[in-house]
This record gives structure tokens, C-alpha cells and sequence, in this order.
């Protein structure tokens, strides 16, 4: 089948990728892919499995199993949603538990192919926006188009931390967050690179909307360039 449209947006934790692709999605008529979403489903599915055991304890073949058998990748409206056992489950893909967990699954190859398969297929089917660290780099080299996000880890944390609290975080809340960033930045250095091709975008200081519009300017003038693709 042949592949559709697609851009490909990656960056580091917190660099705001699954947000702004959303939007970007929405501005352009595509579906949003969040590929980070399926490493949480196949943690979450590890988790249900577990009882509770060691993660320490877990292997490859564990986790894959809980995630074939648990997890389905659906559309919904304009986006492509993992599913827990047929049913929806973003809070508990958001909680504590997979957040701690979730780096570990994300480093083992066969979940990592698992993952970049069911996100290929979504393009088999639909024009796609979809974020992650490796989109232009492993899961669509030939994407047609690329955008590697970066900011100030201390702007990171403490857009993280407005979004978590609802609030102005303060500095020392900040602080903490942005350590433990720049660790999970180190955990996932190898699975977090630019492809050469990225159009490099620095948010530090833009909105979210002024990045969007960057980035819709950036698919609208690569599709137009294309076989006839109208993405208006």
C-alpha cells in the first residue's frame, strides 16, 4: 500500500512535540500520531500483567507479549489513540508508575519495532503527523517532512510544570523538574537524534502557536511541492 503524507516532528522530553504535532495535525486535515504514547501502552500493559513484580525483572518477550495482547492503536477523530484492553486509558498512561517505567521499555529493540510498525501502518492509511525521538531518523527516513524541536531545559520543566500543576511553578520546583530532565535526556540520548535533513526549530522563545505556524508553513510549501498534494 502506498505510504501518505508524512511529517515528522521529534525532540527531547518536554520540547512540547505531541502538543504542537496535535495542532499541527489539526491546522493541516491529518491524523496525529503520538509514537511516545505506545511505549506508555506497552509499560501500562506490562503493568497490568505484573501484579506488581520487579521492573528490574522485566524482559523483552514480557513486555511485547502484554503489549500484543493489550494494546490496539485506533483513530479517533483526527488522531490515532492506543487502546488498554479496548478501552481508553490516558490517564493511566500518564500516571507515576509508567512515567518511571517507561524509558526501560522504550530501550528494547523489540518494542522499539513493535512501536515503528504500528506507526508505519497509520501512514498506509492516512496523511500523518507524528512525534516521537527517532520519527525522521529510523521510523520515516524518507518522511517528507522533518522537524527536530529543542528549548532551554529550564523553559522545558517549567512548561511541564505549568501544564502538571496548573499553576506558576516556582523556581525551586523548576529546579528539581529541570534535573530531572537533563537525566532523562542522558537515558535517552540514543534514541533522540536529529535526522540531517530536520528543520532544526529552537521554541525557547515562541509560543506554541508561532511554532505551529512555523511548522504548517514549513508542510504546506514541501506538499505543494509534491505530485499535486493539496494539504489547504
Amino acid at each position: 500500500m502506498t505510504r501518505q503524507t508524512v511529517i515528522a516532528i521529534d525532540g527531547p522530553a518536554a520540547s512540547g512535540k505531541s502538543s504542537t504535532a496535535q495542532w499541527v495535525a489539526q491546522r493541516l486535515g491529518f491524523c496525529h500520531v503520538d509514537s511516545g504514547a505506545l511505549y506508555r501502552a506497552a509499560t501500562a500493559a506490562r503493568l497490568r500483567d505484573t501484579g506488581g513484580d520487579d521492573p528490574e525483572r522485566w524482559t523483552e518477550a514480557d513486555v511485547l507479549n502484554a503489549a500484543r495482547r493489550r494494546v490496539a492503536l485506533v483513530p479517533q477523530n483526527n488522531l490515532f489513540v492506543p487502546q488498554l484492553d479496548g478501552a481508553f486509558a490516558e490517564e493511566e498512561l500518564r500516571g507515576s508508575q509508567v512515567t518511571q517505567q517507561v524509558s526501560r521499555v522504550a530501550k528494547m529493540q523489540g518494542v522499539r519495532a513493535w512501536v515503528n510498525q504500528q506507526v508505519r501502518e497509520t501512514a498506509e492509511r492516512k496523511p500523518v503527523v507524528v512525534d516521537g525521538r527517532d520519527i525522521g531518523t529510523t521510523v520515516f527516513p524518507d518522511a517528507d517532512l522533518k522537524v527536530f524541536l529543542v528549548a532551554d531545559p529550564w523553559e522545558r520543566a517549567r512548561r511541564r510544570l505549568v501544564q502538571q500543576l496548573q499553576r506558576s511553578p516556582s523556581d525551586k520546583e523548576i529546579a528539581e523538574e529541570t534535573d530531572r530532565l537533563v537525566q532523562r535526556d542522558s537515558r535517552d540520548a540514543r534514541q533522540s537524534g536529529q535526522a540531517p535533513d530536520a528543520v532544526l526549530l529552537d521554541t525557547t522563545y515562541l509560543t506554541q502557536e508561532e511554532q505551529v505556524d512555523r511548522i504548517v508553513a514549513l508542510a504546506r510549501a514541501v506538499t505543494h511541492r509534491g505530485e499535486g498534494t493539496s494539504v489547504d
